[in-house]
């Protein structure tokens, strides 16, 4: 029965990740760069202004303390274990179709996170409600695309936001302190690690302290995870990078040749088609930064921002640095050591291939691997707790919230001692189902997206404020 399931699950995950899924997220990507008018040239401007205070705005937040959170969920598992899996799955090519989704999807990030903001509402007790079902409700009229928005985000939230990254850092820890499988005990016939077991715990204990703090809590602590997790592991990337320079060249060759080739076969590397190195690429693309998923607009509507654009801007420096940057130095980083150490890599997995090029530095590149995994997978849970917590909200109301996150922390005890790879298919397909109804809204809000964008951001008037009222919600 189970592996029947199982197969479904996969079938599911390879249908809905087709060449439909595939186009209609690149397509928005290009189409909202077009429509924008290759708004990307303005990452810069972006990233002063996600530095930048604004007090004296609407919000609950800060813009800084909203793309901390975003990026706490974006980086994560899937820059370190998803890039490893692309590559190991769709060879080298899949490395150039998860930076191009990056590139191009920056443009889909400040598109949704200025729509979220332009259509959020105000609780009773104040706070700001927004995302991608306010979106389609207001901004729409189409209230019921986002309900299913929501109910495919709140389940979601149980894979990409905690599943996947708790048995990420139980994984981590097996292999650190467990390595021989001697730490176990059976339960119904079935062999728990007790390492598991313990990281199953202590996440849940931990992240039930923070997250029944609400936003403010959740934001405080990865305003100061987030900067230095990612600082720590760039560095272990870039001394990899250093050891491997006489092989950059050729990784970067080697990455291009496979994006447009039907087979991407080197030493090390597992022969793969065009389709699904740009499958693989483009899923682990969407996984690791988001755009188009709807996810992080949910909290760029709760920043304190002057105007749509602002905000939306700050937003989009997420995708900037999560897959622009730290995405591609992992691709450089894995391809350049398999062309350096083919031996090294023969026959290793995708959940393996970081870990085997981490090695590579003497004595720390293993601890800066582990403490960058669970530091990165412990803010994406923190991050999407507070995604299924709005989504609970917009469908249940204030009463829905205790009983989510009860369910989430359980899931959280219960995750690192289940089948990984059924987790990875289910999120993926819960990804895709939550980025088409957000992707309709983007494409048929362009046109409001262009207008605030020509006012704001190529009028000049960056610093105005938006002086339309927000309505409150009745909920």
């Amino acid at each position: 029965m189970l592996q029947s399931i199982s197969k479904f699950i996969n079938a599911s995950d390879e249908f809905i990740w087709g060449w439909f899924m595939i186009i209609l997220l690149l397509g928005t990507h290009i189409f909202m760069t077009i429509r924008t008018r290759f708004m990307q040239r303005k990452t810069f401007k972006a990233i002063r202004l996600s530095v930048t205070k604004d007090p004296e705005s609407e919000g609950d937040i800060s813009p800084f303390q909203s793309l901390a959170t975003a990026l706490a969920s974006t980086i994560g598992t899937g820059n370190i274990i998803g890039v490893g899996t692309a590559i190991a799955i769709g060879g080298p090519g899949a490395v150039f179709w998860c930076w191009i989704t990056g590139v191009f999807g920056i443009a889909t990030k400040y598109a949704e996170s200025l729509l979220a903001v332009k259509y959020r509402v105000r609780a009773k007790d104040g706070r700001m409600l927004g995302g991608a079902m306010y979106v389609l409700e207001r901004g729409l009229k189409l209230k019921w695309l986002g309900i299913l928005f929501a109910l495919f985000a709140l389940f979601a939230s149980f894979g990409i936001g905690s599943g996947v990254q708790v048995n990420a850092i139980s994984s981590i820890m097996n292999s650190t302190f467990n390595s021989g499988g001697s730490l176990k005990f059976a339960f119904m016939g079935h062999d728990i690690s007790l390492v598991s077991l313990i990281v199953g715990i202590v996440v849940a204990i931990v992240t039930a302290i923070v997250i029944f703090g609400g936003i403010k809590a959740i934001s405080k602590i990865c305003e100061l995870l987030v900067p230095a997790m990612a600082a720590f592991y760039v560095l272990g990337c870039i001394i990899i990078l250093v050891m491997n320079y006489a092989y950059l060249g050729d990784a970067l060759a080697l990455i291009l040749k496979s994006a447009f080739t039907t087979t991407a076969a080197a030493g090390g590397f597992i022969g793969s088609s065009l389709m699904i190195a740009a499958r693989y690429g483009i899923a682990r693309g969407l996984f690791s930064n988001e755009s188009g998923l709807g996810s992080a607009p949910i909290v760029a509507s709760a920043a304190q921002t002057r105007n749509p654009v602002r905000q939306a801007l700050v937003s989009s420096t997420g995708t900037f640095w999560d897959t622009v940057v730290v995405c591609l130095m992992t691709g450089l980083v894995l391809v350049s050591s398999v062309i350096k150490n083919p031996e090294l890599f023969s026959g290793t997995n995708g959940d393996r291939l970081t870990f085997a090029a981490f090695s590579q530095i003497p004595y720390i590149g293993t601890p800066i691997l582990v403490i960058g995994i669970i530091s990165f997978a412990y803010s994406t849970v923190l991050g999407w707790s507070y995604y299924g917590e709005r989504c609970v909200e917009y469908l249940f109301g204030m009463k829905g919230l205790v009983p989510y996150k009860i369910v989430f922390v359980l899931v959280l005890f219960i995750a690192p001692i289940i089948s990984l790879d059924m987790v990875w298919a289910l999120s993926d397909i819960f990804n895709a189902l939550m980025a088409i109804p957000n992707l309709i809204a983007v494409i048929l809000l362009s046109g409001v997206v262009v207008k605030e964008t020509k006012y704001y951001l190529y009028g000049n008037r960056l610093d105005e404020y938006d002086k339309t009222e927000i309505p409150k919600t009745d909920k």
